[in-house]
C-alpha cells in the first residue's frame, strides 16, 4: 500500500554541508565528499547495503577510512544523502503528469508518464532496493524519505485527476488522491519489478503500454485512442514458465541461473 501523502513542505534554506566535526568543507572537500557519495551508489548496484564496509567506500574512492569519517558518520548516512535526491529527482515525473491531457495529446502523455516513472527508477534501482526494504523494516528515517518522493508524483495526479474528471469523479475512484495513490503504487511496484516481469516473457515496453492505458482511463474517463499502442507491446501466447535467456533478466541474472541459461 503506498504510504500517507506527507504534508506540503514549507520553503527553508539550505544549510551548508557541514564535515562531522562541524566545519564547512572548501572547494576540495566538497569534491571528496561527492566522490565518496557517487562509488558508494555504485557499490549498491552490485553489493547488499548491510555488506558494504566503510573500507570498502573509501578503497573505491581512492581515499582512506579516516577521511570517510571527515564527511559521515557510517555507511546508512551516505545512503541517506542518495535516498535524498530521490525526492529532487521525483520532480521529473511529477513535470510529465503535469502535462497536456486534451484528447489530442491525453495518450501520448499517459505513455510519457509510465515511461518517466520506469526510467526514474531505473535510474535510482539502487538506492530504491534500500529504501524499500528499510521501509518495510520500520526505519521511520527512509520510510520519511519515501513518502516526500512519491508525495510530489502522487499530489500531482491528484490534482490532475480531479482537475479533469471536475464534479463526476475519476472512474477510478470519487476520492482523486485514493485514485491517485493506488496509480503511484501501481507505477513503484511494476518498475521494482521489472526484471522479474521480464524473466518471465513480459516486455518493458508491454509494462508500459498497460500501465498507460490504465493511467489515461483514470484521468480522462476515456479509453485509449482506438489503435493506439507503445512499440514493442506485441500481443504474445500466455507463459507458464521463465523465458530462458530473455531480455534484460537474462543480463541480471547470475550465472547458472534459468534465466542465464
Amino acid at each position: 500500500m503506498p504510504d500517507a501523502p506527507a504534508a506540503e513542505p514549507t520553503e527553508t534554506v539550505d544549510e551548508p554541508i557541514a564535515t562531522t566535526d562541524g566545519r564547512v568543507p572548501g572547494r576540495r572537500g566538497l569534491a571528496t565528499r561527492q566522490r565518496l557519495v557517487e562509488c558508494t551508489a555504485e557499490l549498491l548496484v552490485a553489493t547488499p547495503w548491510r555488506s558494504i564496509k566503510v573500507i570498502d567506500i573509501a578503497r573505491e574512492a581512492g581515499t582512506s577510512p579516516a577521511t570517510f569519517y571527515q564527511y559521515f558518520e557510517n555507511v546508512e548516512a551516505v545512503i541517506t544523502v542518495l535516498a535524498e535526491e530521490l525526492v529532487e529527482g521525483a520532480g521529473v515525473p511529477a513535470g510529465l503528469i503535469d502535462g497536456d491531457w486534451s484528447e489530442a495529446a491525453s495518450w501520448d502523455t499517459a505513455v510519457a508518464v509510465a515511461e518517466g516513472f520506469m526510467a526514474y527508477w531505473e535510474r535510482n534501482r539502487a538506492v530504491l532496493r534500500v529504501v524499500e526494504l528499510t521501509t518495510v523494516e520500520g526505519d521511520l528515517r527512509f520510510q520519511g524519505l519515501r513518502v516526500r518522493a512519491l508525495n510530489a508524483v502522487t499530489v500531482t495526479l491528484a490534482r490532475v485527476i480531479a482537475e479533469q474528471s471536475g464534479s463526476s469523479g475519476s472512474p477510478a475512484g470519487a476520492d482523486p488522491m485514493a485514485a491517485a495513490g493506488t496509480l503511484i503504487a501501481m507505477l513503484a511496484q511494476v518498475a521494482g519489478h521489472r526484471y522479474g516481469f521480464e524473466f518471465w516473457g513480459i516486455r518493458t515496453a508491454a509494462l508500459v503500454d498497460s500501465q498507460a492505458r490504465l493511467l489515461h482511463w483514470a484521468v480522462t474517463g476515456r479509453p485509449a485512442p482506438e489503435g493506439a499502442t507503445v512499440p514493442g507491446a506485441d500481443v504474445r501466447p500466455p507463459r507458464t514458465g521463465p523465458v530462458v535467456g530473455g531480455g534484460a533478466a537474462a543480463a541480471r541474472a547470475p550465472k547458472g541461473s534459468p534465466a542465464r541459461g
